[in-house]
Parts: C-alpha cells; sequence; structure tokens
C-alpha cells in the first residue's frame, strides 16, 4: 500500500476511535456547542466594542466557541490521546512495526483536522438557525480555510506539549488547566474589551487569541478593515505551529516515560 493508503488506513481507525470516546466527544463538540447556546442568549441583546467596530454578542461569540472546539480537538484531545499512548506502550508497539511515523502523525493529524470543520459545520449551522448570525460563501471559506490552517498548526503544539507531560494521570488536569488560562486570556469565555491593553498584548503572542482574531476577521471582516483573511494573525498561529513541530521532533518519544 501507498504512504497515502495507508494514512487514510490510519485516520479511519482514528476517528472510529474517537467516536467512540464520549470525553472526546464532550470536550470537542458538546461544550463548545453548549456554551455557544449559553453565551449566545445571555448576550442576545448586547454589542461589544471589537477593532473599532460594534458587533452583536452572538457574532462576537460564535467565531469564538469555533476556536475553543479547535483548541479542544488539538490542545486538550490530542495530548491526552498521545499521553496516553505513549504511557501505555500503544506508540512504543507501532512503532515496532514496519509503518512509518509519518502514517501515524498523518491519522492524528487528519482526525483533528475532521473534528475542526465538523465544529466549524455544526457551530455555524446553530449560529444561523438559533442566533441568525448568516455567512456569505466567501466568507464560509474564508472560515474553514482559517480552521484548516489554525488546526493543523495546534496539532504541532499538541505534540510538543505532549513531550512535556509524563504521566497519564497528570495529563488531564494539566491540559484543564492550561486551556481554560489560555482562553480565559484570549477573550474566548470573557469580551476582550474589557481586558487590559497589557493582558491583550500577552495573550496576542500565544496562539489561541490570534487565531480567534482571524476567525472573527472571517465571520465579520469590518474588524479586520474589511478583509477577511487576518493574515498578520494566521501567521503567528502557523509560527506556533512550525515551532511546536521541531521541538517535538526533537523531544518526542514513542516509548513510555516510566520505564
Amino acid at each position: 500500500m501507498s504512504t497515502a493508503s495507508l494514512v487514510a488506513h490510519q485516520a479511519r481507525y482514528d476517528l472510529r476511535t474517537f467516536l467512540r470516546d464520549p470525553r472526546a466527544r464532550g470536550f470537542t463538540l458538546a461544550l463548545p456547542l453548549l456554551l455557544l447556546l449559553l453565551f449566545g442568549y445571555i448576550f442576545r441583546h448586547e454589542s461589544f466594542t471589537y477593532s473599532g467596530v460594534s458587533i452583536p454578542g452572538d457574532s462576537y461569540y460564535l467565531p469564538r466557541m469555533i476556536v475553543l472546539g479547535l483548541a479542544s480537538a488539538t490542545l486538550s484531545n490530542l495530548v491526552v490521546t498521545l499521553v496516553a499512548k505513549r504511557e501505555t506502550g500503544a506508540l512504543k508497539r507501532r512503532r515496532a512495526t514496519p509503518v512509518r511515523p509519518v502514517v501515524l502523525i498523518g491519522g492524528d493529524v487528519i482526525t483533528s483536522e475532521v473534528s475542526g470543520l465538523t465544529i466549524v459545520i455544526v457551530l455555524s449551522i446553530v449560529g444561523w438557525a438559533v442566533f441568525g448570525v448568516h455567512q456569505t460563501a466567501s466568507g464560509a471559506g474564508a472560515v474553514i480555510a482559517t480552521a484548516v490552517i489554525g488546526t493543523a498548526a495546534l496539532c504541532g503544539v499538541a505534540y510538543a506539549v505532549s513531550t512535556l507531560i509524563k504521566s497519564v494521570d497528570a495529563a488531564g488536569p494539566l491540559v484543564m488547566l492550561i486551556m481554560f488560562t489560555l482562553n480565559a486570556i484570549s477573550g474566548i469565555y470573557i469580551p476582550e474589551n474589557l481586558f487590559p491593553a497589557w493582558l491583550r498584548d500577552v495573550a496576542q503572542v500565544l496562539p489561541v487569541r490570534p487565531l480567534a482574531v482571524a476567525m472573527q476577521a472571517a465571520f465579520d471582516p469590518r474588524t479586520n478593515g474589511g478583509r477577511q483573511f487576518a493574515w498578520p494573525d494566521l501567521l503567528i498561529v502557523a509560527a506556533w505551529g512550525v515551532a511546536g513541530t521541531l521541538f517535538a521532533v526533537r523531544r518526542f518519544s514513542w516509548s513510555p516515560s516510566q520505564q
């Protein structure tokens, strides 16, 4: 079989495993959906000033809940999955087979991308049907492109983060702490115009806020000077992906930490 066929086969297996895991489904899709319904309802009559533009509360939270879902599919689910596979010896056993590492890694990335695109579609439909947040065809393309780029970059970060966690028991709590902190300071839960400028500057050099800014521009180009692609912000996200990948190449281990 060709490498592409092996990657596709591995991706199908990983997707089935993902769909059978209630924890993964809950954090990746159910949580962003529930928070979108909650925040969208609470702030449906509010308007927030963002990049000098006044936008409705539901239009603010839709792209941010999508970003929350993308981060959950990678920085939450993928990190925990990698640590669990490594510490239980599953990665070591798979590495001992003739299957090339690119096949296993490709399966993880494709699974995350499919999960991310599913989140985009489901939340966009809910945003349109429940809150009336409409999207043009070109805007939908920008949203999908932003999601694909962001998910790929966050996969690289996820591989890097997994090398720093040495225990399956520690993976869940540490990931939850990291994710809550990143999301909180990136304006995912609370409108970022309530934050001091220095905190927004700190969040801007981390991967989640730039992705949220880019996703907001894809939904509402007015927040980005009329442009649907916030390239400077996407470049920051991509840089994190490249840095995470390079770090993982040097530090990633297929063998359990405790042996």
